[in-house]
């Protein structure tokens, strides 16, 4: 994909948010910083290959509480929450909201890097499967009706005869079918058509 990732940070605290920009610029990651849960609710569009390193305890609206909101609006978008060691019950709490980590306040520069590649990777991953699962859905949409039930029956492990029998058409028939499905859905062989269908 070329979508270049993006790490967005919410913060109450200048000198974090500064800092961790400094740490994501040194690895070429581009940030977008708010001071407050709010305003990044403001401008979040969800669909990015993102995470979203987030601050517990914040006025207004916490860390939790727009975790939550996350979780309607984007679920993929993983979250590093970051929180000081009076807040650990509170990060234990989001991790089985489904958090991807917590790195508690004054954290490993090193640390904090590795935990933002693997969620940046978790992310670019369900993205790039999304995509396939888009693509293949397209190709599905270009089928004849009566290619899509070959389709069915030929994953299902119907021969040519079968197909025949249980479409009441005849043999030469459903290769005709059999070969324009397999040329739109782009398969190469039988397992082939197999591994992309299986994706869905």
């Amino acid at each position: 994909m070329s979508q270049d990732p993006l790490v967005y940070v919410v913060d109450d605290d200048d000198a974090v948010r500064d800092m961790i920009s400094w740490l994501m610029d040194s690895v070429k990651l581009p940030t977008e910083l708010f001071s407050s849960a709010r305003a990044f609710l403001d401008k979040f569009g969800p669909g990015k290959i993102a995470c979203l390193l987030l601050d517990v305890r914040m006025p207004e609206m916490s860390g939790i509480e727009l975790q939550r909101e996350l979780k309607k609006l984007d679920p993929a978008l993983p979250i590093i929450i970051i929180t000081g060691h009076a807040d650990v019950p509170m990060a234990v709490h989001a991790m089985r909201e489904g958090a991807f980590d917590f790195i508690e306040k004054p954290f490993n520069n090193q640390l904090l890097l590795d935990r933002v590649q693997a969620a940046v990777n978790k992310s670019r991953l369900v993205h790039e499967e999304k995509a396939e699962v888009l693509e293949l859905e397209a190709l599905i949409d270009g089928l004849t009706s009566r290619e899509k039930e070959v389709l069915d029956l030929v994953v299902s492990g119907e021969t040519n005869k079968g197909i025949a029998h249980k479409l009441d058409i005849t043999i030469k028939t459903v290769e005709v079918h059999r070969g324009n499905m397999m040329r739109k859905m782009q398969a190469n062989s039988i397992a082939d058509l197999m591994s992309k269908v299986n994706a869905r």
